[in-house]
Parts: C-alpha cells; structure tokens; sequence
C-alpha cells in the first residue's frame, strides 16, 4: 500500500469514528431540546463546542499519523488541540454561560479523545 494510501485508510477510519459519535449526540441534542425547550441554545451551544473540539482532534491526529508519529505524542497532541479551538470552545461555552479555563478545556478535550478511542477500529477492506 502507498504512502497516501495508508493515510487515506487513517483518514477514513478516523472520519467512521467521528460519525459514529456524531450519530448519536445530535439525536440527544434534539431530544433534550424538544423536552426542555428553554435550554435548546444552551445545548446548541455545548453541542457545537463538543463538535468543534471533535474536528480539531481528528485534524491533529491525521497530521501526526501523517508524519508517522502517532504514538507518545500525547501530549503535543494535547497542546495543539488547544491551540486550535481553546478560544471558539471558550467562546462557545460562555454564550452558554459557562466559564470555561483552559482546564476545564483540557477536560472536554480529554473526555472527547476518549470517547474516540473506545470506538472500535474498522480493518480495512482487501
């Protein structure tokens, strides 16, 4: 397999994670919206820091798995996540009022890379 072949591979099963979790937070979204309408922009916006920080950690571990480096790069990987969405994540999450340091942060960014890892891994076809 060529070089841009494996990371298509990376790139495809990184995206079948990434929908699967999306599956099944946007149905929720809509559920507790419909139940406590009141709380829908508080929601929507929780959702869409959650998404955003979804998409940054897809970005950054394609990078990484594109150099090769995908393992014991933790905590770079960490940093250039906050670097990427800290401050749309931050700004996201006061529209709900919620005060958001960049612990707090690195705790969502934490619980979202979780739930991406305990997704299974597709093998790919032959």
């Amino acid at each position: 397999m060529s070089f841009i072949g494996v990371l298509e591979t990376i790139g495809k099963d990184f995206a079948k994670g990434f929908s699967f979790a999306l599956k099944y937070a946007v149905p929720v979204e809509k559920l507790v919206a419909l139940l406590f309408p009141a709380s829908a922009p508080v929601i929507t916006a929780v959702v869409d820091a959650t998404t955003l920080i979804q998409n940054a950690v897809v970005l950054v571990e394609q990078k990484f798995a594109a150099s090769g480096t995908q393992s014991g790069t933790g905590p770079q990987k960490l940093a250039e996540v906050l670097t990427l969405a800290e401050g749309a994540v931050t700004s996201l999450l006061k529209t709900a009022g919620i005060t958001a340091s960049t612990s707090y942060v690195t705790s969502l960014i934490n619980a979202v890379v979780a739930i991406l890892n305990a997704q299974p891994s597709a093998t790919p076809a032959s």
